[in-house]
């Protein structure tokens, strides 16, 4: 979801499941984490995960300068429960000179309304994690898709049988079907017949061959992935 440098700071604002999910997965990238809450319950639960955790109204400016939170790369706000708290605290992050706030939207209005007050980057888990289950139940060759920018999306898929056999030069995947193939996943098995024991990762070049049982790290459009996850 982020991209993490050295010494890159946060601020999780909302710690309700989304929000505690996004603060302990950077903690354990190696970012350094301000987690925030009114609710001292959610605070203390929270609190042996990331650097900070502190109980305060994330309207309340000067509390939010008094914590160092204008300091931060990055704010995510995550409340869910409370539109008004989260556009407040959005645009204010925004005025106390945090270089990018990242927030929550639970509706396609509220997704609206926060872009219309100057927030580029709206997140809708929900929205995700539903399309995401379609998509996956439309296509099962699909093993895992991710959304970046645009309708780019970043997927894992089962190889289609009629690129067993064949050379990503014979194959001419960008050229004929719109997408790049980043990394090849290869089950090794000790004897033929065998459950996989593990795993193989390959940087694919021309001369690589598709094998039947791998699976295709591919990036491309949304159409670009749909037809080839169509193809047998």
């Amino acid at each position: 979801m982020l991209e993490i440098g050295a010494m890159k700071k946060f601020a999780v604002i909302g710690l309700g499941t989304f929000g505690e999910s996004v603060a302990k997965s950077l903690t354990e990238k190696g970012a350094e984490v301000i987690a925030i809450d009114r609710d001292m319950e959610r605070v203390e639960e929270i609190q042996d995960y990331v650097s900070v955790a502190v109980q305060l109204d994330s309207t309340d400016e000067n509390a939010l300068l008094a914590q160092g939170i204008h300091e931060v790369d990055v704010a995510v706000v995550c409340i869910g429960e409370d539109f008004e708290s989260n556009l407040l605290t959005s645009v204010l992050l925004k005025q106390i000179g945090v270089k990018e706030v990242i927030t929550r939207a639970t509706r396609p209005i509220e997704s609206k309304i926060l872009k219309a007050v100057g927030i580029e980057r709206v997140v809708n888990p929900e929205e995700e994690v539903g399309e995401k289950l379609a998509y996956s139940l439309m296509h099962p060759t699909l093993k895992e898709i991710f959304y970046l920018a645009g309708d780019i999306s970043v997927a894992e898929l089962e190889t289609p049988r009629v690129f067993v056999g064949k050379s990503l030069q014979e194959l001419a995947l960008r050229a004929k079907y719109g997408i790049n193939l980043i990394v090849i996943r290869t089950p090794v098995r000790e004897k033929v017949g065998e459950k996989p024991v593990r795993e193989k990762v390959i940087m694919p070049t021309a001369d690589t061959v598709i094998q039947e049982g791998d699976l295709l790290v591919v990036v491309g459009t949304k159409e670009a992935i749909n037809k080839v996850t169509s193809l047998k």
